[in-house]
């Protein structure tokens, strides 16, 4: 006789773990917003270090600055005239309320020089170019290429991204200029003619208010404001999600973000200019 099989006990049933605490441990959907930023200022840094360093690419930044001149210059100058001249009207129409229409023309340039002109300068390339260098730089991103160089040993961010991005600043501070002169002409037209105001009271107005360091803080706005907006764009594009969808989305968000930062380092910069620099006759 064979010895009979021993006899398992039944299993016991399986013990539901204990939840988690909440609280314990952030979550990683918390720590994306921080880590994004970093990795966006990482890419700054790299981009400042790497505009220094040799092989620069001429051919790369020619074609780019050539590129982003010819989608933004129309675009620029169009919309300058409306703004310079909404500004000159409303501007206008308070001065003439205080009795004070003897400063119309130095107020409206000032506020086109200083504020308006590197914004809208930055808004187009951002829209403009910066969709295009995120939709370029996505896109190779998902063919690999971007991979396939850095096996090569060649580096993606000196070898695309900088020339890019300095062709964004370059393009900037040259629209800058344009913008501000086509605004001024437009707030001059439409306080002459629309308001009955005289030529000779609107420039007295500005050569009174206006010092050279409003020129160059527009200057130095629309860099800043260039150098950001190519940095994103560059940015969102080497780290799309999802394939072409992702292409997609990250042009939609390089747009959305840029805007945000413009916005918010403009009212910085602001800030500190007003402190630093005194009111002519001040």
């Amino acid at each position: 006789m064979t010895a009979p099989l021993p006899v398992r006990p039944p299993a016991e049933p399986a013990t539901e773990k204990a939840p988690r605490t909440p609280g314990r441990k952030p979550s990683s959907r918390l720590l994306a917003p921080l880590r994004q930023t970093g990795q966006l200022f990482t890419l700054a840094l790299a981009v400042a270090r790497a505009i220094f360093r040799r092989p620069f690419q001429v051919r790369e930044f020619i074609e780019q600055f050539w590129f982003v001149a010819s989608v933004t210059i129309l675009p620029a100058a169009l919309v300058s005239i409306p703004f310079g001249a909404v500004i000159a009207l409303q501007v206008g129409s308070l001065t003439e309320q205080l009795g004070a229409q003897s400063f119309t023309g130095g107020a409206s340039v000032l506020a086109v020089i200083q504020q308006a002109s590197p914004l809208i300068v930055a808004l187009l390339i951002a829209g403009a170019a910066g969709s295009a260098i995120c939709a370029d730089l996505g896109s190779r991103k998902i063919r690999e290429e971007l991979d396939a160089m850095e096996v090569m040993g060649v580096s993606p961010v000196q070898r695309l991204v900088v020339p890019r991005v300095l062709a964004t600043m370059f393009v900037a501070v040259l629209l800058n200029g344009l913008v501000s002169v086509v605004g001024t002409l437009g707030g001059y037209f439409f306080n002459v003619i629309m308001q009955g105001g005289t030529p000779g009271a609107y420039l007295a107005s500005f050569s009174a208010l206006a010092q050279l360091p409003d020129l160059y803080v527009g200057e130095l706005k629309a860099l800043i404001f260039g150098f950001i907006a190519g940095i994103v764009a560059a940015y969102r594009g080497l780290n799309p999600r999802g394939g072409p969808k992702g292409v997609g989305d990250a042009v939609n968000q390089s747009v959305v973000i840029t805007f945000m930062l413009l916005f918010a380092v403009n009212m910085i910069m602001t800030a500190i200019y007003l402190q630093i620099v005194p009111p002519k006759g001040g």
